[in-house]
């Protein structure tokens, strides 16, 4: 290990890992062709270094409170860093069992809605989906007439034809998206008791 490297630890074998990279990537900004060798060379000394980088890290700390990190923790007064691996934690939903029936049931202490309330709010909810509905198919009903057909009028903004056919494809998107809402509106509705 070379004495910068003992000396700074990992900051120095981050700035010796970017002037590797430069100076065999350097070809590849001047040139624009990088061969295969010096692509295979350059991999290689960024693979070699940032490994190192990745050691063990020690903090040491001196007479004064000043720390320093090292790689290695031969002198009085390292500690070991504990550092994050590079291993992804596998997702929490793995570790976890199936769950049953009886864990998903509501705690006895959990408060209670009575029926009439219940089906209020159900009204009330079957309500707001209706007047979704019936503004989406408004909605859906102006946009087929804007598009009329694929004829859509031309605007006196639009003496580009990429605006005129940017505005026409937008409204095909928009008719489609509306018909995508109505019918999951719809679907809705049909779930509610």
């Amino acid at each position: 290990m070379s004495q910068c490297e003992c000396e700074l630890g990992l900051k120095c074998v981050r700035q010796l890992c970017k002037t590797v990279a430069w100076h065999t990537l350097s070809p590849l900004f001047i040139t624009k062709r990088l061969t295969m060798k010096q692509y295979l060379i350059g991999l290689s000394f960024l693979f070699v270094f940032s490994s190192s980088a990745y050691a063990q890290i020690y903090v040491c700390t001196d007479a004064n409170g000043k720390k320093d990190y090292r790689n290695t923790g031969v002198t009085k007064g390292c500690k070991l860093l504990d550092l994050p691996s590079s291993a992804v934690p596998a997702p929490a939903s793995a570790n976890k069992k199936p769950t049953t029936a009886k864990s998903t049931a509501s705690p006895a202490n959990f408060p209670k809605v009575d029926d009439s309330t219940q089906k209020a709010r159900d009204s009330d909810r079957k309500q707001i989906l209706i007047d979704e509905l019936k503004v989406e198919e408004q909605k859906l009903e102006a946009l087929k007439k804007e598009y009329n057909g694929g004829e859509v009028e031309r605007r006196a903004d639009e003496r580009m034809p990429a605006k005129y056919v940017e505005r026409v494809n937008n409204l095909k998107n928009d008719i489609a998206r509306t018909e995508k809402n109505i019918e999951a509106l719809k679907r809705e509705i049909s779930n509610l008791k």
